[in-house]
């Protein structure tokens, strides 16, 4: 096995791995604007101790989860009606545990993120940059999750992924063999973010300000290889969007002015350009 492919499968793995921590933030963080991170699972168990602790991990209830009766069997007094109770487990009517399981699929996200980390690895190589791609694509995968589900992209999210992208690719610009420019990486952010922030005030409506601030994350790492990736990128997401909303328009689950988010694919059209970018680099 060469080194290139050696690469890849680490890269993989990596993804693997940091794809199991994603479900629980996605759902902590998937909620109205007005309202305050979740802290406590669908059955209103407060998530704390054992899986359920903390940001990161599979979205698994540890209370949940504790030892009660099997499907199929009922307390006494049950009688096979629905409990959901802060204190005690929850059944479905047949009087069975329902599971301690919640928010975003484990093993789709890890997947989905083994593929992202593969594929940046594939076209990136042995540069030194890709260490930027590997700890940044987990974020992406987390900030597409959560728009996707709520339309909505928190700020300690898309803020701190600029910052990160600028770091980072300023570390890797530092090292021999990269294949990028910091300054335009960081003009990329600057016009990226600019240019959404105009069509922000020009219609509120069709983009939201959680759009401008992913755009600063955005235009850093498609401007690391070039004006050429930041344009290519910026289609991409636009286009992607565009398709969605019109396969629901002919679906006829949604109208001319109905809300999509934007944000998954403004991700996707990034990875696209990202991809493009470092392959020709």
């Amino acid at each position: 096995m060469s080194v290139d492919q050696l690469i890849v499968v680490a890269a993989a793995l990596w993804g693997a791995a940091a794809g199991t921590l994603v479900p629980r933030a996605a759902y902590r963080f998937s909620v109205p604007p007005e309202e305050t991170w979740r802290d406590r699972c669908p059955q209103g168990h407060p998530l704390g101790g054992g899986l359920g602790s903390g940001w990161l991990g599979p979205a698994r209830c540890a209370s949940c989860a504790a030892a009660v009766p099997g499907r199929g069997q009922k307390d006494a007094g049950d009688a096979g009606h629905v409990t959901t109770g802060a204190t005690g487990p929850a059944y479905d009517e047949s009087g069975g545990r329902t599971s301690a399981s919640y928010g975003p699929s484990t093993p789709l996200l890890a997947l989905a993120t083994a593929l992202v980390c593969a594929a940046l690895a594939a076209a990136t190589g042995t540069r030194p940059e890709l260490g930027a791609w590997l700890l940044l694509a987990p974020v992406g995968v987390l900030l597409a999750v959560v728009d996707f589900r709520v339309q909505r992209l928190p700020d300690l999210l898309t803020l701190p992924l600029a910052a990160a992208a600028l770091v980072l690719l300023g570390v890797a610009a530092l090292l021999p063999e990269h294949a990028g420019d910091w300054p335009t990486s960081l003009l990329g952010a600057l016009l990226l973010g600019g240019a959404y922030f105009v069509l922000f005030l020009i219609s509120p409506g069709g983009m939201g300000f959680g759009d401008v601030k992913l755009a600063l994350g955005l235009g850093a790492v498609l401007g690391w290889y070039g004006w050429g990736s930041v344009v290519l990128g910026t289609f991409a997401g636009f286009l992607f969007g565009g398709l969605y909303g019109l396969a629901l328009v002919v679906a006829r689950r949604a109208g001319r002015k109905t809300s999509i988010p934007f944000g998954p694919f403004l991700i996707a059209g990034a990875f696209v350009g990202l991809l493009i970018g470092a392959y020709t680099a």
